[in-house]
């Protein structure tokens, strides 16, 4: 199944978008990308998921190719059974790579799972792995900043600490949702410096591009910026 999975995502090959996705993705080293575009890709996925079991594909990780892991992430997040989708997230976040296969992986089943997803959460934002950390982080963002939210939360992301950039940029980009959504209950974690200096001013400068946040708290944000 895998080479067949293989040639399929070389005959959706795209030239030019590859190009572009080989600026987009430093890290990633050049001949693995195969220059598949995102709908096409989760066009495959679905596709798959109908054809029943991708054990095979699965479990042959690493994967040589970004646009595999690409594959991979869609699959899961199309995925119906929570401890079955739970369990191969699990398998496959130590071999993630890069941002884009981190960021795009969203499983759906997730958001009727809350209670048992945020186990894992904890877990993942304790990983020494970059992009586990990342993907902990982004699950607290994309579902526990409304009616599940809770001041603890984001405690847990100001208690990571990392010195990578892609671990760093993501807690940024949650604080600055936090505000957007959370603003009285989070602002005591920017107002009282409780975040690294890179990591506040980053929050800052994208809480100041959201407009979802009123003039007047921009305002007062602009003061709280570490020069």
């Amino acid at each position: 199944m895998t080479d067949e999975i293989r040639e399929n995502l070389f005959r959706l090959q795209d030239a030019k978008y590859r190009e572009f996705q080989i600026k987009l993705l430093p890290n990633i080293e050049p001949d693995s990308i195969i220059g598949v575009r995102t709908p096409d890709l989760r066009g495959y996925a679905k596709d798959l998921l109908k054809f029943g079991d991708l054990s095979a594909f699965l479990s042959e990780l690493p994967h040589k190719y970004f646009d595999e892991n690409q594959l991979h992430a869609f699959i899961l997040s199309g995925m119906k059974v929570f401890d079955v989708c739970i369990a191969q997230v699990e398998r496959f976040l130590p071999y993630v790579d890069n941002w884009a296969t981190c960021d795009q992986m969203s499983p759906k089943i997730f958001r009727k799972n809350k209670i048992a997803l945020l186990g894992h959460v904890k877990d993942w934002i304790h990983s020494d792995k970059t992009y586990t950390i990342r993907f902990g982080v982004g699950m607290l963002l994309e579902h526990f900043l409304d009616a599940d939210f809770d001041v603890s939360y984001p405690e847990m992301v100001c208690q990571v600490r990392s010195q990578e950039y892609y671990v760093n940029m993501m807690r940024a980009w949650y604080f600055a949702t936090a505000l957007a959504k959370q603003y009285e209950a989070v602002l005591p974690f920017i107002h009282d410096g409780k975040l690294d200096a890179w990591t506040h001013n980053k929050a800052i400068q994208k809480a100041l591009e959201s407009y979802r946040i009123t003039p007047e708290q921009k305002e007062y944000l602009r003061g709280l910026k570490i020069k």
